[in-house]
């Protein structure tokens, strides 16, 4: 029997899962694994993530998005799911679905009594949970499933590597902003993956200049460019640019699809043109 950790209004409490799948079962459903790193917090890696899902959502495929980010989870709120419950069948946790069930969704935001509350764990109770995560859900076959991961080389990558060193995950994308303080962190991330024999698909460069609203002229606020020349330096793949743009910082706060709501937005191809790097 597996232990499932859940909130409750005043305090967390341990249940336990009606049965844990095999590992080995539930990747046998899924085609492709992609981990969202950053090194820094802030650079927008949960922004890639949804987008990414999204982007491929778009294209047709069925996508698993998994949030991993126990002390900071964005992803139901990017996607206006965070009211949602999570049921359980007798084979595990459904995920939250949307867009006629293309896209699965599972966090640990689901869990909370409210937004605000704070998840207080140690490490054992985060690998925990993560594994919890990964045999308990329902993700049933999908095409890609999607982990966001927070920032850093903590407890929560560990475990999920450790978790999927041996189905072999497609790789990393990893996250990056254009300065060089979050330049010097995503070297860390790239020392990381490396160590654990984890692929890196390539580095994209988020807020790379500033879509202006009027004229749609960009400016670079923060630089442009620096993801671009570390991903040479370092011998990767460099996957592209999103830059700062107030229609899409407009659909995540609304929880709105991006591809929908403006499809011929430069800075949504921007986005198509990384994600089709990726799976190519």
């Amino acid at each position: 029997v597996g232990l499932f950790f859940c909130f409750q209004k005043s305090k967390t409490t341990l249940m336990a899962a009606s049965n844990n799948n095999d590992l080995s079962d539930v990747f046998s459903t899924i085609d492709h694994v992609i981990l969202v790193l950053s090194g820094k917090g802030g650079v927008g890696k949960s922004t890639v993530s949804t987008n990414l899902a999204l982007s491929l959502v778009n294209s047709g495929k069925k996508v698993g998005l998994l949030d991993i980010d126990l002390c900071g989870p964005s992803i139901p709120r990017m996607l206006h799911v965070e009211n949602e419950p999570i049921h359980q069948s007798t084979r595990g946790w459904v995920p939250i679905y949307k867009y006629n069930q293309k896209l699965a969704i599972m966090s640990i935001g689901f869990l909370l009594p409210d937004k605000n509350s704070a998840v207080v764990w140690r490490g054992p109770k985060k690998t925990a949970t993560i594994k919890q995560f990964l045999e308990n859900v329902c993700w049933e076959q999908l095409d890609y499933l999607i982990i966001d991961t927070p920032p850093g080389t903590s407890d929560e990558h560990i475990s999920i590597c450790e978790y999927l060193s041996e189905f072999q995950p497609d790789g990393a994308v990893l996250v990056t902003t254009p300065q060089m303080v979050s330049l010097s962190d995503v070297r860390k991330e790239i020392s990381f993956c490396r160590k654990l024999n984890l692929p890196i698909l390539g580095l994209i460069e988020n807020m790379s200049g500033f879509v202006c609203p009027h004229c749609s002229d960009c400016t670079n606020i923060f630089s442009s460019g620096g993801g671009e020349q570390l991903a040479n330096q370092l011998q990767l793949d460099f996957i592209g640019k999103i830059p700062l743009d107030q229609t899409l910082t407009k659909c995540i706060e609304n929880g709105d699809n991006f591809f929908e709501q403006y499809p011929e937005s430069e800075t949504l191809q921007c986005i198509t043109d990384f994600v089709n790097n990726i799976i190519e």
